[in-house]
């Protein structure tokens, strides 16, 4: 195990050899309350969209599921009449300029996993950029009346209208501390300021509020040499398979696989970690399944005998409602 993989393993379950670091999480959390601080009071400004921003993240490290409710949202907006636009950072991206529009044929290197997949899945403008003001700037100008932030809580030069976080239902908080002595990003009382706390999977943690659930589940099988779909059952392919995830929980995916029926082995990689030829054919004699997030970085060359597992978010219709009129409260 990688020494990473061995600090965020650590910090989720409590390990003791952490313990030490915890002054420093201390001071870590300090500085970031201070930071905030200064864009409340003005010491540090923030660029204010003339439209509803939403941004979506979290304050644990790891995945928690944000793409999915992304994509989510910007469908069911897109369905109720607005023109929302979609701005990423790009992580793993690395592109001429920027902002970037990212569009279903962009190259990945260019734009990064997630932004590609959210283009592919919604058919919305997705827009790259590390400041993300500039993107999001960029899609006003392009027509959109609704900015949706994927990741960037902390990104406070982005001024926002709601803010969700997204937690994951199994591994909560972790230890509760602040890196580096713990996953989170900030104090878990940033949970009592934002507008809604999304617990992705079943709530097995202990939360300072109350979450809305959202399940992902599962939709069908696609092929990724041709992009033909499959029903969940029967498998479209015969098992054992090599199971591939380079996300930021891997195990929740290699979950999903077990429940549905999947047997193989279980390759997980470092979340955004590029995918080559090379690797993939370390794995050839078996169908490879992976997620919509690693088929956008292997499309071009992966082998003929792999898969696609798509998931999409499912919210209460409470939680939709809400947002609805939070929406219509704003404009």
């Amino acid at each position: 195990m990688k020494l990473a993989d061995r600090w965020l393993a650590g910090a989720y379950q409590g390990s003791r050899w952490l313990r030490p670091l915890q002054p420093l999480g201390k001071l870590y959390e300090r500085l970031m309350q201070r930071r905030a601080r200064q864009f409340h009071t003005g010491r540090r400004r923030a660029w204010r969209a003339p439209v509803p921003v939403i941004v979506v993240g979290n304050i644990t490290l790891g995945g928690t599921g944000k793409s999915p409710l992304v994509a989510w949202l910007g469908n069911r907006l897109a369905a109720q009449g607005w023109s929302p636009g979609i701005v990423s950072r790009g992580y793993g991206g690395s592109a001429e300029r920027y902002p970037l529009r990212v569009t279903p044929t962009t190259p990945v290197n260019e734009s990064g996993d997630e932004p590609l997949m959210l283009a592919q899945q919604t058919g919305l403008p997705v827009m790259v950029d590390p400041q993300r003001a500039r993107a999001a700037e960029a899609l006003v100008r392009a027509g959109c009346d609704l900015i949706i932030s994927d990741d960037g809580l902390q990104h406070l030069a982005l001024a926002r209208d709601i803010e969700l976080v997204v937690i994951d239902g199994a591994r909560g908080l972790g230890n509760g501390h602040c890196l580096p002595a713990g996953p989170l990003r900030e104090s878990p009382d940033r949970l009592k300021g934002v507008d809604a706390v999304i617990v992705n999977g079943d709530n097995a943690c202990e939360l300072p509020v109350e979450g809305v659930t959202m399940h992902l589940r599962p939709c069908g099988w696609r092929r990724l040499c041709d992009g033909q779909r499959f029903l969940l059952a029967p498998l479209p392919f015969k098992a054992p398979v090599n199971g591939l995830a380079a996300i930021g929980n891997p195990q929740r995916f290699f979950a999903t696989l077990i429940a549905l029926g999947v047997t193989g082995e279980w390759h997980p990689l470092a979340d955004h970690q590029p995918l080559n030829e090379a690797l993939l054919n370390r794995w050839r004699g078996r169908p490879l399944v992976m997620t919509a997030k690693d088929a956008v970085k292997c499309q071009a060359f992966a082998p003929p005998d792999s898969w696609v597992l798509d998931v999409e978010a499912m919210l209460p219709p409470d939680f939709e409602h809400w947002l609805t009129d939070k929406l219509s409260a704003l404009t």
